[in-house]
């Protein structure tokens, strides 16, 4: 009978080999691919240590070294880690892609040629059996047959089961060297599975020419679906509901519910991946800092990294590489952030502390919901807006709208909205990352908005538009101002440069450094605008006020320095001039 003390300290030791394990791996996830490698080989535990990876993390490190370098990786990784690595690979949609197949499971033979006939044979025989239903040609030869009346391409190694190797017609197309490979690691297989167990072979043969394709096909889909919905990987018509925007309401009433853990279980293999590529100055990344040592800190990782995987599915993104994890991790913050600001509301302020009683106490995915939702919102009013504009209902394309309003309204009407960001932190557009975001794309498009309101009410004749001119919403409205400031007649016509030079000339105020243009000329094309559209000048200012400045500042900016003598009507935008 064993000692009651000397199990628990032999379950202490356990406990602390385990946390060690636990350490090594985090360690290990923050370096260099080559440097993990080294790591991971040199460790006194290296089988403990790949196996204790989450399928997730073990799939990455696998990528980030190359998948043709990690044989003795591969070698040492666990069963659910070599599964998951087929359920990502050999699938395109709701098919099994038997190149890709033919290369990781041409992989795992390599790495490890006993356990993976094993394991074939017991666990994955449904999908050896289907994969050689597409390769193989299988005759069986009666007792009195004569071997000759069989092809010369047929071998055998008990005189009873012939094989001949095929080319799927998928991939008859396909370069020499992949069907030279696909060829190489059936023979080894089929060998290998002759000399493991022979009854075995044959009964997995036998099976192979018989197999229902479809049937079995659409099996291993539904498999294959159950064990990636465990980490969030759902079906498409599943994981879209994670852009079902949520009443923020309904998401007050829905309080989450975390079992609770006094001490760590560091025998869950727990993603790491998605919480290392968290933004250090993100909300929810300082938030998770304060939860690091609560009870609660695994049960958020795993939902968190949940949540990424479902975006990843929902935008039919095949996660195979860090960088690509590291944009869907972006992503989740930013939705994360705006709906912890909503649910924070206006009269309160959102520190740290706040934000991670918001984490512990609504589930992830509803706050992403909540924060996507207000950009949803936006997104449904700019399609609106656009179907009933004046400028649509005059077939004037987006680009009348100029650069900085095109990219923003452009950004809404994609069926993934996207903030336009213009360069300024990491390209032309990127994900909404803050209520700051929302609040500035929702000012753009109310400005167009008051824009195409007024330029409704003007006395616009779209056909004597030039055609061999681009036309904005900026270079309308001020040739026509102009035009009325030279008493010409009420049209949108380009304006002939000799006659635009005076009023040129007197827009400028003397003497200002750098130039600038009279308030009275401002006030007079709020006069114009009132008087033209009907609106009040109070309605202008309060509706399109800075807007006006911007499109002011930004002649200044633009002719400043050009005398009325050299304007060349080819390099205005903002007027529309004429030789």
């Amino acid at each position: 009978m064993t000692d009651p003390q000397t199990e628990k300290k032999d379950w202490e030791k356990h406990l602390k080999r385990v946390e060690k394990l636990d350490i090594d791996r985090q360690r290990i996830l923050s370096m260099s691919s080559e440097q993990a490698y080294r790591e991971i080989l040199d460790h006194p535990q290296p089988t403990a240590l790949i196996q204790s990876f989450a399928e997730e993390d073990f799939f990455f490190l696998i990528h980030d070294i190359g998948p043709s370098d990690s044989l003795e990786l591969l070698a040492m990784a666990s069963a659910r880690q070599w599964e998951y690595i087929l359920d990502v690979e050999i699938w395109h949609r709701d098919r099994i892609n038997l190149k890709s197949a033919t290369h990781w499971l041409s992989l795992l033979l390599k790495a490890a040629p006993g356990r993976f006939i094993k394991w074939a044979l017991e666990e994955k025989h449904d999908l050896v059996e289907y994969y050689l239903y597409n390769t193989i040609d299988m005759r069986i030869r009666e007792h009195d047959q004569d071997v000759s009346e069989l092809e010369d391409d047929f071998f055998t190694f008990d005189d009873v089961f012939y094989i001949r190797l095929i080319d799927p017609p998928e991939q008859r197309e396909s370069d020499p060297d992949t069907l030279e490979q696909q060829q190489a690691f059936l023979a080894d297989m089929i060998h290998r599975l002759a000399m493991t167990d022979h009854i075995r072979y044959q009964e997995t043969i036998l099976r192979a020419g018989n197999v229902l394709p479809a049937e079995s096909e659409e099996e291993a889909f539904r498999f294959r679906n159950v064990r990636l919905a465990e980490k969030g990987f759902l079906p498409f018509d599943e994981a879209i509901g994670v852009y079902q925007p949520i009443n923020i309401n309904i998401l007050k009433k829905q309080k989450k519910e975390i079992p609770y853990q006094r001490t760590p279980d560091f025998f869950a293999p727990i993603p790491l991946n998605h919480i290392a590529f968290l933004d250090k100055n993100n909300r929810f990344s300082r938030a998770l800092s304060l939860i690091r040592l609560d009870e609660t800190f695994q049960q958020i990782q795993i939902e968190f990294a949940g949540l990424c995987n479902q975006i990843a599915s929902a935008d039919q993104r095949p996660i195979h590489d860090r960088n690509e994890l590291r944009e869907i991790v972006k992503k989740a913050c930013g939705y994360l952030e705006i709906g912890l600001e909503r649910l924070a509301g206006k009269k309160t302020g959102l520190d740290d502390n706040r934000t991670a009683a918001f984490i512990k106490s609504y589930p992830l995915i509803d706050i992403f919901r909540l924060g996507y939702g207000l950009v949803l919102n936006l997104r449904q009013r700019a399609k609106q807006w656009q179907q009933q504009s004046w400028f649509a209902n005059n077939c004037l394309a987006l680009s009348f709208w100029d650069e900085f309003l095109v990219g923003v309204i452009g950004g809404l009407l994609v069926n993934r909205p996207k903030f336009f960001d213009n360069f300024q932190t990491e390209g032309l557009y990127r994900e909404f990352s803050s209520l700051a975001d929302v609040k500035s794309t929702h000012a753009a498009l109310k400005q167009a908005m008051a824009f195409d309101d007024m330029l409704s009410c003007m006395p616009i004749n779209i056909s004597r538009l030039p055609d061999d001119y681009f036309v904005t919403y900026k270079n309308l409205l001020l040739t026509m101002w102009a035009r009325h400031e030279l008493e010409l007649p009420v049209s949108a016509e380009p304006i002939k440069i000799e006659t635009f030079r005076p009023f040129y000339r007197s827009i400028w105020r003397s003497g200002s450094k750098p130039p600038k243009i009279k308030k009275s000329i401002k006030s007079d094309f709020l006069e114009w605008l009132s008087e033209t559209s009907a609106f009040t000048k109070e309605e202008i200012s309060n509706n399109l006020g800075r807007a006006l400045e911007n499109l002011f500042a930004e002649i200044a900016s633009e002719y400043g320095e050009v005398t009325a003598e050299n304007l060349d009507p080819r390099f205005v935008q903002l007027f529309m001039l004429i030789s």
